[in-house]
Order: structure tokens, then C-alpha cells, then sequence
């Protein structure tokens, strides 16, 4: 990845989770802060039905390219938390109430966030690594 382009998997899922009206979608870098993975991409659904559109997009998108997910956690049905494992990256869909509750941009407020224009192509990360809530 260079600092002006994200990878295609990433791009993908953040396309696919915008084609499900995720809202608040927050891609953050780990990449520097000796993580397990490179990145999380975060995003809200408003509603179980809507978590579960977003976080299937995102799979059956990704498996298109040949991308395999080594692990999901979270109930398809009532999960107000789905979390999608692809080893360098890790996809969090939330209900509202749980992001605010578990606040992953809080825990990891060291990694900078990625500036993700409405195109859905991906710049360098924000210079702040404390950067303004949308």
C-alpha cells in the first residue's frame, strides 16, 4: 500500500459497506503500532438486519476476488457486533449502542485514521492521530 492508495481488498470493503448505507465508516492504520493487523475498518448498521447486509456484502465482495476471510464472529441474526477476519485486515460491523459502548477508535487512538473521500479511493492517513469525528 502507498501512502496515496489503498489496497483493492480494502477498497472493496469499503464500497461494500457504503453499497448497505453503513454509516460512519472509519478505516484506521495499525500498520506502525505493532498490531495483530494492519488495519480496521470500522462502520455502523442501524439496525440487525442491516448489520448483517453490510458484513455479508463485505463477504461475498471480497470472496469475488479471491480474498478468504479466516474468521466471523457474531450471530447472523441479533449480532449487534460482526467482526470479519482477514488476517492484515479486520472488518467491525456495529449496532450504534456497541460502538459507542466498546469505542475501538478510543483503544486505538494512536493509529491515524485514513481519509476515505466519498469516491471510495483512499489517501494518506491524517496527520493527527487524534482526528475529528465525523
Amino acid at each position: 500500500m502507498t501512502a496515496h492508495s489503498l489496497r483493492s481488498e480494502l477498497r472493496c470493503a469499503v464500497e461494500a459497506a457504503r453499497s448497505k448505507q453503513a454509516e460512519d465508516i472509519a478505516l484506521l492504520d495499525l500498520r506502525k503500532l505493532g498490531a495483530f493487523t494492519e488495519h480496521f475498518l470500522i462502520c455502523t448498521g442501524l439496525s440487525h438486519p442491516q448489520i448483517h447486509a453490510i458484513s455479508d456484502a463485505i463477504e461475498e465482495q471480497l470472496e469475488k476476488m479471491g480474498v478468504v476471510r479466516a474468521r466471523r464472529e457474531g450471530d447472523r441474526r441479533s449480532a449487534d457486533w460482526v467482526l470479519l477476519d482477514y488476517g492484515s485486515f479486520v472488518v467491525h460491523v456495529f449496532a450504534d449502542r456497541a460502538r459507542l459502548y466498546y469505542d475501538l477508535e478510543r483503544l486505538w487512538r494512536a493509529a491515524p485514521r485514513v481519509h476515505l473521500p466519498e469516491s471510495g479511493a483512499a489517501s494518506a492517513p491524517d496527520s493527527s492521530a487524534a482526528a475529528a469525528q465525523p
